[in-house]
């Protein structure tokens, strides 16, 4: 991005030349950009990872069966919740290093959640389903990563579509429709296909204004908490299509 802002590059020194100086200074930004949406991906990635990981080990073990037919299943299904809320409201009260933590457990929590998935669907529509979800989530967010286009207008709306979908999800739950869950669950993935886009713009921009600030390395968690979580919802709204049931 060009710092036609910054007062440093209109300055002309003897020998200087301004072009090539807004080129180099151009390039550090770009370089610190790139430096710092690789390390949300790496952990927003490694928090997927570790998810599957603890998913599949308690499927496999049979401790997801024994937790979710007993009184801890609903403490594990709220637990992530909590370290959402937690993190989003204590952001600036907790260090870094605190922060890191709470993300390494909210994917841990996350990952006993999960584990029910291997109980109800196959492994290779649980695999299959994976992978077209990472394939898209790549495409999307380069989309917003590269687009030129404003997508801000686009937040506004999609949070309140998040919140028509709690909302539909929780009625269901009385209703049990088959055709209001199917309904909840094609909406469910266009809505955070578009969050994926929208954030990754907005985690984008958000660099410029705290780079250089003891604040990036909670920025860093933030975003790949963002990231995850819109990678994560939209892998369950489509497995309602792909997943096959055991």
């Amino acid at each position: 991005m060009a710092n036609w802002n910054d007062p440093r590059t209109t300055q002309r020194g003897m020998g200087s030349s301004p072009s090539l100086r807004g080129e180099v200074s151009s390039s550090t930004y770009d370089a610190g950009l790139r430096s710092y949406m690789l390390s949300i991906y790496n952990y927003m990635a490694s928090g997927v990872l570790l998810s599957g990981v603890i998913a599949l080990l308690f499927a496999r073990t049979g401790i997801a069966l024994s937790v979710m037919t007993s009184g801890l299943g609903f403490v594990v299904m709220l637990l992530p919740l909590a370290f959402v809320f937690a993190m989003s409201f204590g952001v600036n009260k907790f260090s870094t290093g605190a922060l890191q933590a709470m993300f390494w457990g909210f994917a841990a929590s996350m990952g006993m959640s999960l584990s029910t998935i291997f109980l109800v669907y196959t492994g290779g529509s649980i695999a299959a389903t994976f992978f077209a979800t990472a394939g898209a989530f790549a495409g999307l967010s380069l989309f917003g990563y590269t687009t030129k286009k404003d997508l801000s207008g686009m937040g506004s709306f999609l949070i309140m579509g998040v919140v028509g979908l709690l909302i539909a999800m929780v009625i269901n739950m009385f209703l049990q429709s088959p055709g209001l869950m199917w309904a909840v669950s094609f909406l469910g993935v266009l809505i955070f296909a578009g969050l994926t886009a929208y954030d990754t713009q907005t985690l984008k921009r958000q660099y410029y204004a705290i780079r250089g600030t003891e604040f990036a390395g909670k920025a860093v968690i933030m975003g790949a908490l963002r990231l995850y979580l819109d990678f994560i919802n939209m892998f369950q709204f489509l497995l309602s299509f792909m997943g096959q049931r055991n």
